[in-house]
């Protein structure tokens, strides 16, 4: 039985080396594949009682299903001058201007970055983290106030399955590639994981929080569903 996350690489026939990640779950009932753009690889969740040697196999078995998926990932985006990057859903082209003084700043559709060229995929990448806090950490607290509750701590990740999470003693956290996607989509994630504080399921009372929170947000769930896992390939996986 796998007892830990195991990343490896499998040479499949269809498409020679490939990454693989075991993930074992407790919760998982049967063996699954995911496609991670994150990881550039497939992603194996392996349920409690299936052997190593089971989820391998199944991965063969599919590997028709994984060539034809892995070929349709986009490229990985670096944050390097000249890229085409997401910033609160709008298009900026990435351009340095070694002699400034100013850091890392956003204007008209370019994010500017002083400093050495070799070092814009790391200032870029520090530069979004810190504006995903700016724009997520106010919100969430409006919206805890709204419900009369409290956040604890609020933490930043580069999470590959969640877009945020509420702990039982009201911490959150959340992937800081939200602020890639529209500002709306970025707002809906908060105010859900705010209306856990309340309601720590997903439940009818918790729906209720979130549209008393935010109003209906289908349409802001469906544009994560479509597009989220896109939001992934910018970066090196930071």
């Amino acid at each position: 039985m796998l007892r830990n996350i195991e990343e490896t690489e499998i040479d499949l026939p269809q498409i020679g080396p490939l990454p693989v990640r075991l993930r074992p779950s407790a919760r998982a009932t049967r063996l699954k594949l995911r496609i991670d753009p994150a990881f550039d690889g497939v992603e194996i969740v392996v349920p409690n009682g299936i052997s190593r040697k089971t989820a391998i196999s199944m991965l063969y078995q599919h590997g028709d299903w994984v060539t034809a998926h892995m070929s349709r990932l986009p490229e990985r985006v670096q944050f390097v001058p000249g890229a085409w990057v997401p910033f609160m859903g709008n298009e900026h082209a990435i351009r340095t201007v070694p002699d400034a003084k100013r850091g890392v700043w956003a204007e008209a559709g370019v994010i500017w970055v002083s400093g050495l060229p070799e070092h814009t995929n790391r200032r870029v990448s520090d530069w979004l983290k810190k504006q995903a806090k700016l724009e997520i950490s106010p919100r969430a607290h409006a919206y805890a106030e709204r419900i009369g509750k409290k956040v604890n701590r609020i933490s930043l990740k580069d999470t590959r399955t969640r877009w945020g999470s509420c702990s039982s003693n009201g911490n959150l956290s959340f992937s800081w590639r939200l602020v890639l996607a529209p500002e709306d989509v970025l707002d809906y994630v908060v105010a859900h994981e705010v209306a856990h504080l309340q309601e720590l399921n997903h439940s009818a009372r918790f729906w209720a929080v979130v549209e008393d929170l935010y109003g209906p947000s289908k349409k802001q769930q469906h544009w994560l569903k479509k597009n989220g896992s896109a939001l992934h390939r910018y970066g090196a996986g930071t």
